[in-house]
């Protein structure tokens, strides 16, 4: 290892055994080794810096910021929880089930896994706690739940992911986290179910609306064409979304349908909330906006819905969010910043290529050396946050699962699954503070019980990272990669791994 490198390793090190803010610990690493290398640090660092921040892309975080801000206290919890209750509630341990729910609908609204933590579980532990569930299990469920919603887009950790590892289109990063979101949170939806069963936590009495006609024959009508289509194989090139068949159209047509069908009521106070997911996603899939654009897009809707249609915030709250969403970006900027500088000077030092020779040097494997990294990971996400990890070793582990053949939007999924484990474990999981705030426990007394939705996540990181179809699948489908691009990756494919650097996008934003 040469000079730069153990400079930068070993003061970035010291830096946070002394618990300086990381992202003051990367700056200073950075200028230390750069030192050593024998350049003017001061300018190296600063120009670094300052192209680091000076993306296009990168505007996209304080317009979801914001939003999410909007979305936490104008009041769309509530409507949410209603809307998964009437879905769920009824099931043995069905506050579980919506808690659950409501996280992953509240999460890919907000893109914020703490904001999810503290809207949703101010409502749903008080709540749980008074029907006779756990207190620890109220908060585990919380905690863990929340971070489904940094998966599910829009996602601004994907942002960053996107930026970190180069002309990775953002775009496909949202379709990308997509299924792996919904995989998350159904595996954690076992694991509470399970516990629930023993506990004998039972469901909700909730009232059934009563079916409306017109709905009813919707789904009736929606499940006919969907299964009419698919047999006669008809290829809709005007509807991207839905893939190969028009018959995967028509069944999330009928399964809408299903849903005005058991929950109207519900659904249609909802209805305006869940419509900011399709305006973002639809928008940016159809080429109406980017993803900088759209978070603009979502500002503008969710002060609509929050300030005017709902008036849940008032006028003189709005510096207050501002302050706040102002705060939170220029944490996230000076991370990226400083961690522009970082990189740098890691490819100096050829620190990604030394991790990638002896990687592959313990074996060939791609099974082995994802697990390897996949541990790695697993050990830095107890002690460091998701945003500075996904800055500094995405260039250092990318080559890694190049060489294996692995997509990079693929490996992208598969480090931000990774890292929301992170955001529930000691020492600085953050959703694990604020939930045991909002329960008003203590992390001693709610880490038994989080064991087993650990291993619910783990299990769910196993399926993201093995199967390349679990994130490669929605992009493929709604046409943000290249089918053939995806086809050449010779992932899982051991008599195929080559050396060759990694796929890159061309509609990459």
């Amino acid at each position: 290892m040469g000079t730069v490198a153990l400079v930068l390793i070993v003061v970035f090190i010291f830096l946070l055994i002394m618990n300086v803010p990381i992202a003051v610990a990367i700056a200073l690493a950075s200028f230390f080794a750069i030192l050593a290398e024998g350049s003017d640090p001061t300018l190296v660092v600063a120009a670094k810096m300052a192209n680091g921040v000076n993306s296009f892309a990168l505007l996209a975080i304080p317009f979801f910021i914001f939003s999410g801000h909007l979305m936490g206290r104008g009041g769309l919890a509530r409507r949410l929880i209603d809307f998964a209750g009437t879905l769920v509630g009824r099931l043995p341990g069905g506050l579980g089930y919506v808690n659950t729910l409501t996280c992953m609908l509240f999460g890919s609204i907000s893109g914020s896994a703490a904001a999810a933590v503290s809207s949703v579980g101010g409502f749903m532990i008080p709540e749980m706690n008074r029907k006779g569930y756990g207190r620890e299990f109220n908060v585990a469920v919380t905690t863990t739940a929340a971070t489904t919603g940094l998966l599910i887009p829009p996602s601004n950790i994907m942002i960053v992911y996107s930026v970190a590892a180069g002309s990775v289109s953002i775009a496909a990063m949202f379709m990308a986290g997509l299924l792996p979101g919904i995989i998350m949170g159904l595996f954690i939806m076992l694991v509470a179910g399970v516990i629930s069963i023993f506990a004998g936590y039972r469901g909700e009495v909730i009232e059934m609306p009563r079916w409306k006609p017109i709905s009813a024959t919707l789904l009736i009508a929606g499940i006919i064409l969907s299964i009419l289509a698919s047999k006669s194989g008809w290829v809709p090139h005007e509807v991207p979304m839905f893939g190969k068949s028009i018959g995967f159209g028509f069944l999330v047509f009928s399964a809408v349908s299903a849903v005005c069908c058991i929950c109207f009521k519900t659904f249609r106070r909802a209805y305006f909330t869940l419509l900011l997911i399709l305006v973002v996603i639809g928008g940016i899939l159809k080429g109406v906006f980017t993803a900088t654009e759209a978070a603009a897009i979502a500002v503008v809707y969710a002060f609509l819905l929050s300030v005017v249609v709902y008036r849940q915030i008032k006028l003189k709250e709005l510096p207050e969010l501002l302050l706040q969403t102002g705060i939170t970006t220029a944490v996230v900027m000076l991370l990226i910043g400083a961690s522009s500088g970082m990189s740098w000077i890691m490819t100096m030092a050829n620190i990604p290529q030394t991790v990638s020779a002896a990687l592959l040097g313990l074996s060939d494997n791609p099974v082995v050396i994802l697990l390897m990294i996949n541990l790695l990971l697993l050990f830095v996400g107890t002690f460091m946050d998701m945003t500075p990890a996904v800055l500094i070793f995405t260039p250092i582990f990318l080559p890694v699962v190049a060489s294996l053949g692995m997509h990079e939007v693929h490996f992208g999924i598969m480090m931000i699954a990774n890292l929301c484990i992170g955001l529930c474990t000691p020492p600085v999981g953050a959703c694990l503070f604020i939930g045991c705030g909002v329960g008003k426990t203590t992390i001693a007394k709610v880490t038994p019980m989080m064991l087993p939705f650990f291993g619910a996540m783990i299990a769910a990181l196993m399926v993201i990272t093995y199967v390349p179809a679990s994130s490669l699948w929605m992009p493929v489908q709604t046409r943000q990669l290249k089918k053939v691009d995806v086809e050449k990756s010779t992932f899982m494919r051991p008599d195929k791994v080559s050396t060759e650097g990694v796929i890159h996008d061309d509609e990459a934003e």
